[in-house]
């Protein structure tokens, strides 16, 4: 992110919800539609910005992180949404800022160790510093305020976690399903479906990248119940105010 900046950022979810309090800021909209994806170019907080669904998963979010940077310029990209927490102490309301990411579903063994990307010789993608020091700052910003959304939910002090965040191709919803994935990764703060498919290409693109998610579930059975509300009322806030504050400081 040093020197002059080229091209827009672009600011990535896989769900509407996800996306929707951040796309009603966007100014000077104009919109190009490719791959059956619609792209949103304009303003925010000074930056040119591109927002757009991805879809869910991992092929949907290469495919539009891919777009984002080849055929629109993208400088940057940030991707935002929600997540199921992994970690003891990650409670619902909580924000995590990736600083790396895996797929946990990757297994190319015994031809590579588990997890690696084959022929990458690596199973994490380092998020980019700079952008993922803007987040943490812009979260604890955001989390010092009172959320009038989070008392509906019974949810008192929320805060910011920061380092490994999961990704495969399944909605995690079991009590059974995530606690084998903390006993196979137990630096695993969050686990969802999209970050580490990004993360992998931005890094072959050599462009930045910065993952942020809200917990909108502790990834048990009782995820697909808290799951769509809280994205509506508290995620897309969230995800809102913390991208917003984020790009002042870039």
């Amino acid at each position: 992110m040093s020197g002059r900046p080229v091209g827009p950022i672009a600011i990535v979810s896989a769900l509407h919800d996800e996306l929707r309090a951040i796309d009603a800021g966007l100014q000077g909209r104009s919109l190009q539609r490719r791959a059956g994806r619609d792209f949103h170019v304009g303003r925010l907080q000074g930056h040119d910005v591109l927002l757009v669904l991805s879809g869910i998963g991992k092929v949907a979010a290469a495919t539009t992180a891919t777009l984002a940077l080849e055929v629109f310029g993208a400088r940057a990209l940030l991707f935002t949404g929600v997540a199921g927490g992994l970690a003891a102490d990650a409670q619902v309301g909580d924000v995590v800022v990736a600083r790396e990411l895996l797929q946990h579903d990757m297994d190319a063994s015994p031809l590579f160790p588990r997890y690696e990307v084959p022929l990458t010789g690596r199973s994490r993608f380092a998020a980019d510093p700079l952008l993922a020091d803007a987040l943490v700052a812009a979260a604890g910003e955001v989390l010092s305020q009172p959320h009038p959304a989070l008392q509906r939910f019974g949810i008192g002090r929320v805060r910011c976690h920061q380092g490994l965040v999961i990704s495969g191709d399944r909605f995690v919803s079991t009590a059974a399903e995530s606690a084998a994935l903390r006993a196979a990764l137990p630096e695993a703060l969050a686990v969802e479906m999209e970050g580490a498919a990004v993360a992998q290409v931005c890094h072959d693109s050599g462009r930045p990248f910065g993952v942020l998610r809200t917990l909108s579930d502790r990834a048990d059975d009782a995820a697909h119940v808290d799951f769509p509300r809280f994205t509506a009322e508290v995620a897309a806030e969230f995800s809102r105010d913390i991208v917003c504050a984020a790009l002042r400081q870039l």
